[in-house]
């Protein structure tokens, strides 16, 4: 094992030594010793943990620019291997930044593949095969079922079972151990793979995992190739290896070819690809077999409350990253009445942070499945919130909502009964709780089931306004003016997105949508290692956000025509502890410290900035149960329920900004003016326990 080398240390040593060693010297500035042990450790296997916003890219390219300044690697021979093409342009980018002449190789593992089965074809003079356009339209060729739903489904455990390497005779078997969704009679699948596999090679084309089955057996089948390959790329780096998948694992070990010089970079926290091939063990096999391990602990994106609570939300005994920001405010769990309220309440706490000061752009709202976007991006849209759709198409762009609404705005066709048709169908499948089928199927009929609720507002809306019968071309034209897709991507937008499409993004301000039983963790996760993939993508989500984070769910949800009753994630408990742990290890002058500068960075540099500090002995929680409490007894004497007066999000969001003036409290709350009126004497005063001001 190599000690930890400091900065100081290996500057003094180079220090004399000419240019060179003082551009390797500038690659260790702004590291801290662990990354430093990373970027200068031998070249033997090694593997980084890096947790989540440890600053694992930083690590990765100074360790590739470290490597060829000092001589050690030449960058013809490096291969940088990554998941999307859009990850690799970055890595190339920051090489170019750190002053690299020589272009470093950085791609995907299909990409690379591709390259190398190219040449071999051109070498052999081998008449290459074709990509396969459309893998659906092939296997419903071959005998898979006849709709679209079924198709998709089928596709994806054929993916799977050969991103884990899975024969077709042991398909079946694999798949219930792995608590899969097993489509049709037991060996219907396996049937399916042979076929597929058969017909493909009849028409001579491939897909995308051929690619990489192909560059396999080319290396296992011809030694001196192999070798040939082996010299050409002698030194790896991967990036995100808790993602790799079997069969991609197996290619990066013919390449190797028995060799050490690998060095990965990993966070067995953020591993959520389980469902789609990945195997997370991988990782842990990887760090037991290098000749070192370094764990990067110090997160410089969140702050603690939202790293204490993040971590909660994997099981109660594992320890939190370190917050080199330090304090910050913990994060909101609020719960709503239904999915419509929860949506107004984020709108009203993105509308408030907008006039505070906060860019659009600093906010996002994340939920755990693509048709859950659907009435969110409603409610932010009518409050006049700009939204950009991140890591997929939404709802409304997927490929079955587009068809439907392609048939339900033909000419001529009754809309009512195309309505009813698409609500019957999705009562046979949708399950009485709310929870439907799974993977795949499931996410079509929950965004089929959001279309029908949009489709129903359409008809309702255009009955109220000109008592006409509502129409296809009407409805297409509406979703149109309603969603009509992104704003420009130069202008300032709160971003959605799922929380699989939220990974390697992140946020000042996050908010959490659906942290309900059925989404979080979601219905079809029932073995031990599918729920401990739901915590790790819920881990993911909450740290995304750097310095606010707030968690919502309803008691009550719409699906197609249908209302659930819901309940709450089973892992906000273990949250809310988490919050409250941390919160009580932090000491007072630190609370009073992270007061003052929420309030100054929230409300201005003013008096009142100091009056509210004074007070900062009541911490957040205690005001909202106070303000709870006044909310309940003045509902009580009114005979209205308590959401009337104040719904709890707006509550929790008064007792974390802290208004201290009328103008303050209309902005926060976002209370219209006859009920601010009403409201501001007796709200300031349990906020401030000061007279009212009327002043900005």
């Amino acid at each position: 094992m190599v000690e930890s080398v400091g900065h100081e240390q290996l500057t003094a040593e180079m220090e004399g030594s000419g240019s060179q060693n003082r551009e390797r010297s500038e690659l260790l500035d702004g590291l801290n010793e662990r990354q430093i042990e990373a970027v200068t450790a031998p070249a033997d296997r090694t593997v980084v943990l890096a947790g989540a916003g440890s600053g694992k890219t930083r690590v990765l390219t100074r360790r590739v620019a470290w490597r060829i300044r000092s001589g050690q690697t030449d960058p013809a021979r490096v291969l940088v291997l990554t998941f999307t093409r859009k990850a690799a342009s970055e890595l190339r980018q920051r090489q170019r930044r750190l002053g690299l002449r020589d272009p470093v190789p950085a791609g995907t593992f299909h990409s690379f593949a591709l390259t190398q089965l190219r040449e071999r074809w051109a070498e052999r003079r081998t008449v290459p095969p074709s990509i396969l356009d459309s893998k659906l339209r092939l296997l419903a060729q071959v005998g898979a079922k006849s709709s679209d739903a079924d198709l998709i489904e089928v596709a994806a455990e054929v993916d799977w079972a050969r991103a884990r390497l899975i024969e077709p005779a042991d398909y079946d078997q694999s798949a219930r151990s792995a608590g899969r969704n097993v489509i049709g009679e037991p060996g219907f699948v396996a049937e399916i793979m042979t076929r597929f596999q058969q017909e493909k090679r009849r028409k001579r084309v491939v897909d995308f995992d051929d690619l990489l089955y192909l560059a396999i057996r080319d290396l296992q089948a011809d030694h001196d190739y192999a070798e040939a390959i082996r010299w050409r790329h002698r030194h790896f780096y991967v990036d995100e290896f808790q993602d790799v998948n079997p069969l991609q694992h197996k290619l990066l070990d013919q390449w190797l070819g028995g060799r050490n010089d690998l060095f990965v970079v990993g966070d067995p926290r953020q591993a959520i690809y389980g469902w789609n091939g990945s195997d997370p063990q991988l990782l842990d096999r990887a760090a037991d077999a290098a000749a070192k391990v370094v764990n990067l602990d110090t997160n410089y994106r969140s702050t603690d409350g939202i790293l204490a609570a993040s971590a909660a939300a994997l099981g109660p005994d594992v320890s939190p990253l370190v917050a080199y920001r330090g304090q910050g405010p913990n994060p909101t769990i609020s719960s709503h009445q239904t999915d419509v309220q929860e949506a107004e309440a984020i709108a009203s706490a993105l509308t408030a942070d907008r006039k505070l000061g906060r860019s659009w752009t600093d906010m996002a709202v994340l939920v755990r499945t693509n048709a859950q976007l659907a009435v969110i991006e409603q409610e932010l849209s009518a409050a006049g919130v700009p939204t950009r759709l991140r890591g997929g198409p939404g709802p409304l762009g997927s490929a079955e909502v587009k068809a439907k609404v392609k048939e339900l705005s033909r000419p001529g066709i009754d809309l009512r009964n195309q309505l009813e048709q698409l609500d019957n169908h999705l009562e046979e499948q949708m399950a009485p709780s709310g929870a439907m089928a799974q993977g795949a199927t499931a996410e079509r009929i929950a965004n089929l089931a959001a279309l029908s609720r949009l489709v129903h507002d359409y008809v309702e809306s255009r009955q109220t306004a000109s008592g006409a019968d509502p129409s296809g071309a009407g409805l297409a034209a509406w979703l149109q003016t309603l969603h009509g897709g992104d704003v420009d991507s130069d202008q300032p937008a709160v971003d959605l997105a799922t929380f699989h499409g939220s990974k390697g993004l992140e946020w000042p301000i996050v908010h959490l949508g659906g942290v309900e039983l059925g989404f979080v963790p979601i219905a079809y996760a029932k073995t031990e290692a599918q729920l401990a993939e739901e915590r790790r993508l819920l881990y993911v989500a909450m740290t995304r956000a750097g310095d606010e984070l707030h968690l919502h769910w309803s008691h009550r949800r719409t699906f197609g025509t249908s209302e659930v009753e819901r309940q709450a994630s089973p892992w906000l408990n273990g949250i809310n502890a988490g919050s409250d742990a941390s919160a009580m290890r932090r000491p007072p002058q630190a609370v009073w410290r992270r007061h003052v500068e929420r309030s100054r960075r929230y409300l201005g540099d003013s008096p009142s900035v100091d009056r509210a500090a004074e007070t900062e002995d009541q911490s957040e929680e205690e005001l909202y149960r106070r303000l709870l409490t006044w909310r309940d007894t003045k509902a009580r004497a009114s005979g209205v329920p308590g959401r009337v007066i104040l719904d709890d999000a707006t509550l929790r969001l008064l007792a974390r900004k802290r208004p201290t003036t009328t103008a303050q409290l209309a902005v926060v709350a976002n209370l219209r003016p006859t009920k601010l009126s009403r409201l501001a004497p007796e709200l300031l005063d349990q906020l401030t326990d000061r007279p009212v001001q009327t002043g900005d």
